[in-house]
């Protein structure tokens, strides 16, 4: 069982399966950016008929929310490589993929802003100025916290033989999220395109195709955690880990919970979650240390 699982893992998230991907990734969202202006720029020349307007058509700016979409793609993918090699580094993935996303909306504001005085007084702009800062304020968490996800404490025989199960598991739990991901993504994109066809009278907006698919995939992220949590009590019953891995599955609770909201509450739910997931590590890494002094 146990070989037929290492077999499946070489093919699906072995590093060179990932430079493939990688590259194929690239390939298309190069492709994807210029059909993408294409459309723009037959719709603007009325060579391309929409019948309702859609913040995806209105400027080339805008194109760049696409490749970023097969982006992301590629962030989860590298989420779940990373999960069997590093918890640390599987988090920081969830971490970067909503910044991304952040950084996605960014790109289609900028096409939509209003220069005016009021600026404070707009809720796009506003929800823009708030999105910029959020944006600044994860790219220094996620930096604290790959800092701190560097830490690593000297083990013992024994604790090396149980990451070792331990990591088997993961590895196990990796192979089962790759078809999951790829069954989600072809259905959202069924569904999505279905929507558009069926009902050519609306475009779909920035928001919902961003709920279309995070928001379920961090629902089975969340499933996922706690299936870390309640299988390292088989390899750990250290106080600080149970912990963290508990913090850590409240961190991914708060982005799943952003996307049900919308403005400055969605901001502060996403900054929020970087945030209580550096402090998890940080008290974590202290236990850690203070351990590693005693032994010593």
């Amino acid at each position: 069982m146990r070989a037929n699982i290492s077999f499946i893992y070489g093919i699906l998230l072995s590093d060179k399966t990932r430079e493939k991907v990688e590259k194929s990734i690239l390939y298309i969202a190069l492709i994807s950016f210029f059909l993408h202006l294409l459309f723009i720029y037959l719709k603007k020349f009325n060579l391309l008929f929409v019948a309702s307007e859609s913040a995806l058509l209105a400027s080339p700016i805008s194109a760049i929310y696409t490749p970023f979409s097969f982006i992301l793609i590629y962030e989860v993918y590298l989420l779940i490589y990373f999960l069997p090699r590093s918890f640390t580094t599987y988090i920081t993935k969830q971490y970067e993929i909503i910044t991304l996303i952040i950084i996605r909306k960014l790109f289609k504001d900028i096409s939509s802003l209003e220069l005016t005085t009021n600026w404070f007084n707009n809720k796009g702009d506003l929800q823009f100025t708030y999105d910029l800062i959020a944006s600044l304020i994860l790219f220094f968490l996620i930096f604290l916290f790959q800092k701190q996800g560097s830490f690593k404490l000297n083990h013992d025989n024994d604790s090396k033989y149980n990451i070792q199960r331990f990591v088997d598991n993961k590895q196990l739990i990796s192979v089962v999220l790759i078809p999951l991901f790829l069954g989600m993504a072809f259905y959202t994109l069924i569904n999505w395109t279905a929507g558009v066809s069926i009902s050519s009278s609306t475009i779909p907006t920035f928001e919902s195709i961003n709920n279309l698919f995070f928001d379920q995939f961090f629902t089975v992220l969340i499933l996922v955690d706690v299936v870390l949590l309640l299988v390292s009590f088989f390899y750990t019953d250290q106080f600080h880990k149970i912990i963290r891995n508990s913090g850590f599955i409240i961190s991914t609770i708060l982005i799943r919970m952003s996307f049900g909201a919308s403005g400055l509450i969605s901001t502060i739910l996403i900054v929020s979650a970087a945030l209580f997931g550096l402090a998890i590590l940080v008290i974590h890494n202290k236990y850690e240390f203070d351990i590693q002094s005693t032994e010593q």
